[in-house]
């Protein structure tokens, strides 16, 4: 892929685990899961093991999301209306684990049973949309990439290389799931080396250029798009591997390693740990650091008091940009500033690596239609028009214009060389909340 940008940012994680933490506390968080509405299953005070039900959809009942750890409940977070954000389990010093059985996993009943059971289910992401799979439905394909190209993302050489085993059954329990196969998608830049070339019962696909040429989305756009009135489904390759140790094994083992990143990193290394664990046992967090789950363009907000979510094995801090810059884009040298557009003198350095910031270096303004957006876009699609059309809630034209091929994910880079600093993942998103809505 020829379009796309790469983010010169530094902090990137050495290829070391540098501690191995067992938290306090670990939160189990209804919020991760789009589409999922939650019914409270425990109450504080009960004794769990590590994939033991805690939370069930209130829709859907046999969707189900299980504990992380053995433990006890020892609180209930509620927000606004009673909505419920989070269950926190204290972990216990030796863990248990419920034992779902091995050979299980021989027909597509019995995969999907095994996976709803453990709480596995919302692994898997159903396009369009991005929601939780629903068990009801088999989709055309379930698609894989085996590596990010999102800033400072975690090397899956590094995190996932060791368990090829766990991978391999991942994929042969998924095929189960659809008649239209596993694509599994491979960096073209490591084909070679990485022990991901190997899997079997998978259609590989070698995939190479800048970001987000490893978003699953885009790879999914040029192998084979989805249309009106089709599903795909996607997973994770963490989620892969634990899925797989599932069926091997009959325990639910989410461990993983998170890769603590960026220029507030106070050390760029990982940390083995199990989703739900504090942010602040994991990395020393100074003050005006804002605390990202996942990469910089579309990580979630954590905050120092926050949690690590299902989804993410990644961390990044960043300083918060409140200084103002004297003279700002009006200096004739900026050579501390990195520009997609080479307006200053950035790219006769391309390799260097930046200390960014939050900062936005200016506000919101007119929407300007400019050629940024597809120089960084590699899908089949016109993003400006797909953007206004969101803005617009015009169902007919997000639909002419790729709404079912999209999620904020694959057009965060749209996020980052706008010049009018809109938020186009927040738009995509409303546009992807109407469409749920109206389309029903």
């Amino acid at each position: 892929m020829k379009k796309g940008l790469d983010i010169p940012i530094r902090g990137a994680a050495a290829r070391q685990v540098v501690k191995t933490v067992l938290p306090r506390t670990v939160a189990v968080k209804p919020t991760d899961f789009k589409g999922f509405v939650p019914r409270l299953l425990v109450k504080e005070g009960d004794r769990v093991l590590a994939g033991s039900p805690v939370l069930a959809d209130k829709q859907r009942p046999r969707i189900l999301v299980t504990s992380p750890v053995s433990g006890t409940v020892t609180r209930v977070v509620r927000g606004e209306k009673r909505k419920l954000l989070a269950v926190f389990v204290t972990p216990d010093a030796r863990q248990e684990y419920v034992d779902f059985g091995t050979r299980k996993a021989t027909s597509a009943e019995a995969v999907k049973e095994l996976l709803l059971n453990a709480g596995l289910w919302g692994a898997l992401i159903q396009r369009p949309y991005g929601v939780m799979a629903d068990p009801d439905l088999k989709p055309k394909a379930i698609f894989i990439s085996s590596f990010s190209t999102a800033p400072l993302a975690p090397d899956t050489e590094f995190t996932l290389g060791d368990r090829f085993d766990d991978i391999q059954a991942g994929i042969n329990a998924l095929g189960l799931l659809t008649d239209g196969g596993i694509h599994f998608a491979i960096d073209k830049s490591v084909y070679s080396k990485t022990p991901f070339h190997k899997v079997e019962n998978a259609i590989t696909h070698v995939v190479g250029g800048k970001h987000p040429a490893g978003n699953v989305g885009v790879q999914i756009s040029h192998i084979s798009p989805i249309r009106k009135g089709e599903t795909v489904w996607t997973v994770s390759l963490l989620h892969l591997a634990a899925i797989g140790r599932l069926v091997r094994t009959g325990k639910v083992d989410l461990r993983r390693k998170v890769a603590v990143t960026g220029p507030m990193a106070p050390t760029a290394a990982y940390v083995e740990t199990v989703p739900g664990a504090p942010v602040a046992e994991l990395a020393a967090i100074a003050p005006g650091v804002r605390v990202i789950g996942g990469d910089v363009l579309s990580g979630e907000i954590l905050g120092k008091d926050g949690c690590l979510g299902f989804f993410q094995d990644q961390l990044t801090l960043l300083n918060e940009g409140t200084d103002r810059e004297l003279l700002g884009w009006a200096k004739p040298f900026r050579p501390g500033v990195h520009s997609s557009s080479m307006c200053y003198f950035s790219w006769l350095t391309p390799g260097k690596k930046y200390d960014m910031d939050t900062n936005l270096h200016g506000g919101p303004r007119a929407f300007v239609e400019t050629k940024c957006f597809e120089d960084v876009t590699p899908m089949d699609l016109f993003p400006i028009y797909l953007i206004k059309a969101c803005l617009a809630g015009d169902i007919e034209k997000m639909e002419k214009f790729g709404i079912y091929e999209v999620l904020p994910e694959d057009l965060a880079l749209c996020d980052y060389v706008d010049p009018s600093k809109n938020d186009i993942q927040a738009i995509i998103q409303k546009g992807i909340d109407l469409m749920i809505k109206e389309m029903a």
